[in-house]
């Protein structure tokens, strides 16, 4: 299912218990922020929503799928990661008018409580690199601007490391994260495209949504780790192999992928992955020696060439993309100074 026109707030029927709530690209140029999509169902009498964007627009449209799924008499909100257009609506949760619960992952805390500082950290890493509007200060402060009103909290909010960590068995695979609803709703701990990313399946329904996990073949955030993005995605796919889940949603593409097709698609973000490290191995050619600048101009012309997606692809991100490669590789800046050459660090036995 895939909604070839779309607008922020509409609604994708999964079934009569589940709709995906999608939301819209970044623009920063035109002030626009972007929204995630989020996911609101029904397990039993609990009202489940995994995420809630950010905008009154988004806010309406999560009303309007609570209301379609219904009936229910408690709710659980769930954060994937601390990102604003993830969080922007989390103080929904008190305005439900039902025994409501909260959760939010822990190590995002930092960022929900001060975005911009989190921002400028991201920013600095490519002064110098990216075109950016400002410098990464005055940058990161316009960025969050987009995203006003921002309430990533609410009276009931939580960090799910509050409760016991459980052990989560779905198929042949292992993982530890937490379960809700009487094991209906498994949140898994996935931590790669920020620090305390999570995912989150919907046994009643088999959907897995992916949320930023999928975001283009690593990820862009200072805190991101390519390798836990890339161990989750090889445990999705196997997840629909065997049949434990049948549909597939995330945070950016504005679709719904079922069966074979999601083993597919997550086989071609991994295959993305290994072919973008081989052009940045020959970007970097023998002198192991690379500005960071002259490696993003051919980084960018690798994604083109190979084709590789992701959600708000800009300048920005992209620079971020590729000073993740460069350190993917072995790579370090040889000073503090903007586009200061990276080279890998001489090796040398003791004495």
């Amino acid at each position: 299912m895939t909604a070839s026109k779309t607008a922020l707030g509409d609604l994708i029927g999964i079934d009569d218990k589940t709709v995906l709530v999608l939301g819209q690209g970044l623009d920063v140029e035109h002030g626009q922020p972007d929204v995630a999509n989020a996911l609101v169902h029904r397990a039993g009498d609990t009202l489940v929503l995994v995420d809630t964007g950010v905008t009154a627009v988004f806010r309406a449209a999560l009303r309007e799928a609570a209301d379609r799924v219904g009936p229910w008499s408690r709710a659980l909100v769930l954060t994937t990661h601390g990102h604003p257009d993830h969080v922007g609506n989390n103080d929904l949760a008190d305005e439900l008018g039902m025994p409501v619960e909260h959760y939010v992952p822990a190590p995002d805390l930092d960022q929900m409580l001060d975005p911009v500082s989190y921002w400028v950290r991201s920013f600095e890493r490519v002064a110098g690199v990216a075109p950016l509007p400002g410098p990464p200060a005055l940058t990161s402060s316009k960025v969050v601007s987009l995203f006003e009103p921002l309430r990533p909290f609410g009276a009931t909010t939580r960090t799910y490391e509050e409760r016991p960590l459980e052990r989560i068995r779905l198929g042949s695979l292992r993982f530890t994260g937490w379960t809700f609803a009487d094991g209906a709703v498994r949140v898994i701990r996935s931590q790669g495209h920020c620090a305390g990313h999570v995912i989150v399946h919907l046994g009643d329904c088999g959907v897995l949504h992916l949320s930023d996990e999928g975001n283009g073949a690593c990820g862009a955030m200072a805190d991101a780790d390519q390798l836990k993005i890339q161990t989750v995605l090889g445990a999705v796919a196997r997840l629909f192999e065997e049949g434990e889940a049948s549909l597939l949603t995330d945070g950016h593409t504005f679709a719904v992928r079922r069966g074979a097709e999601v083993v597919s698609y997550l086989d071609g973000l991994l295959e993305q992955a290994t072919a973008l490290q081989q052009a940045a191995l020959g970007l970097a050619g023998e002198s192991d020696r690379i500005r960071p600048s002259a490696f993003t101009t051919g980084y960018t012309e690798s994604l083109a060439e190979l084709g590789v997606g992701g959600a708000n692809p800009n300048a920005m991100f992209t620079a971020m993309m590729a000073v993740n490669q460069l350190s993917e590789l072995g790579l370090r800046p040889q000073s503090g100074d903007a586009d200061a050459p990276w080279s890998r660090p001489a090796l040398q036995n003791p004495a």
